[in-house]
């Protein structure tokens, strides 16, 4: 089964992704290539998240009114 690419895995296996290159790369027994390559990828797969979190943050701001109307979200003090 081929692996979903980074746009298309979800926040959370994203995340999962990304937190077993970080336990492979902090070992340092990775080869000076292979963590070139590793990096490369954990760094897309932060921007990935970051723009999931970003996208979810932006979407719970919004309400919608009964009329339609979309107001940003303020909690009240």
């Amino acid at each position: 089964m081929a692996e979903k690419k980074e746009k298309e895995l979800s926040f959370e296996e994203a995340l999962d992704n990304l937190e077993s290159i970080v336990k492979k790369l902090e070992t340092g027994e990775v080869p000076l290539d292979d963590a070139i390559s590793e990096f490369n990828k954990a760094m897309k797969l932060a921007k990935s998240c970051d723009d999931k979190l970003k996208n979810a943050e932006e979407a719970i701001t919004k309400l919608v009114k009964e009329n339609d109307e979309i107001v940003d979200f303020k909690v009240e003090d």
